[in-house]
């Protein structure tokens, strides 16, 4: 097995002789700390506050910022990008594509509305891995010509389908271009196609740290073994013993992205909560954007804790 196929010991400890932590720019006698940025989807707000009565794209926008969020995940636009000038929030841009002559501008428009990172569900679930890379290449070919931050997403029903065709395409990117490939691993689907018991999270789904650790995106959609989407809270202000049982992983998770090269010295996460209509909430569970919001606070603590524990080294090359 290759080194970089290995499972990961993330240290959590923080040598005596480490000098002084700072937030600002790094000096010689000083430590750049990575920092975190949590976006919420838009489409976490779909028929919110009632199907009858959705929101206002003006009044989501707003109540992302009052939530405390740190920026907007969704396909770029002239409105959005108003929006988001306005109430000072960055943007995680998104789109799925299959044909290649598209690329160009569909990255494009992610650019122009201010896009930090832009997330790609690429073709079908049933692309041959072959077709896959050719079709990977020539689109981050394009993130190098537009000097984008294009991640490809571990995603159901695209041609990162099961962990095995996702590896493949990374090894074949990796092959033919001698780089690592940037991944938005969302790990909600690989858990639920493997069938995963939380036990087993960390050692299951952290198994490609040099996929995890050259990104800086992240989806955390909370997850366990047979449900791609679980509800955080129980509705009566308590978290559900599935959510707790998930955190753990987020941990890992964290620590593992902290222990590489941390790109750009932010790690930009979405704490992903699909809407009832989608079929990924249940019509019986608490909101599922009332649930993000408790789910970022839940997942800030854990970086936060992180932080205290010394699971942070000098990333200031990023």
């Amino acid at each position: 097995m290759s080194s970089h196929r290995s499972r990961v010991s993330f240290s959590r400890k923080m040598s005596s002789a480490v000098p002084k932590i700072e937030s600002g720019p790094a000096d010689e006698n000083s430590i750049r700390v990575p920092e975190i940025r949590f976006v919420a989807n838009l489409w976490t707000l779909t028929g919110y506050p009632s199907p009858n009565g959705e929101w206002s794209l003006e009044e989501k926008v707003s109540a992302i910022k009052d939530a405390g969020f740190d920026g907007v995940n969704d396909r770029g636009s002239e409105k959005l990008r108003g929006l988001l000038e306005k109430h000072e929030l960055g943007f995680s841009g998104l789109f799925d594509a299959n044909d290649p002559a598209e690329y160009r501008d569909l990255i494009r428009a992610q650019m122009d509305c201010g896009a930090s990172t832009i997330n790609v569900q690429l073709c079908d679930h049933d692309t041959p891995v072959v077709e896959a890379i050719e079709k990977t290449c020539l689109l981050m070919e394009e993130d190098e010509r537009q000097g984008a931050n294009v991640h490809l997403e571990v995603h159901r029903d695209t041609c990162t389908e099961t962990p095995e065709k996702a590896y493949a395409i990374a090894d074949g990117y990796r092959q033919a271009t001698g780089k690592t490939l940037r991944m938005n691993i969302d790990h909600s689907h690989p858990a639920i196609v493997k069938h995963l018991r939380p036990a087993d999270f960390e050692s299951r789904l952290l198994d490609r740290p040099d996929l995890l650790q050259h990104g800086n995106l992240l989806h955390c959609r909370p997850f366990n073994g047979h449900h791609c989407q679980i509800p955080v809270t129980d509705g009566a202000g308590s978290l559900t013993q599935e959510f707790r049982d998930y955190l753990p992983f987020v941990a890992g998770a964290f620590s593992c992205w902290l222990e590489g090269p941390c790109p750009r010295n932010t790690l930009w996460v979405v704490p992903e909560l699909g809407p009832v209509s989608s079929g990924y909430g249940i019509s019986t569970w608490p909101p599922v954007w009332e649930d993000c919001i408790v789910a970022m606070g839940e997942m800030r603590k854990v970086w936060n804790g992180l932080h205290r524990e010394g699971s942070v080294e000098n990333h200031d090359s990023a």
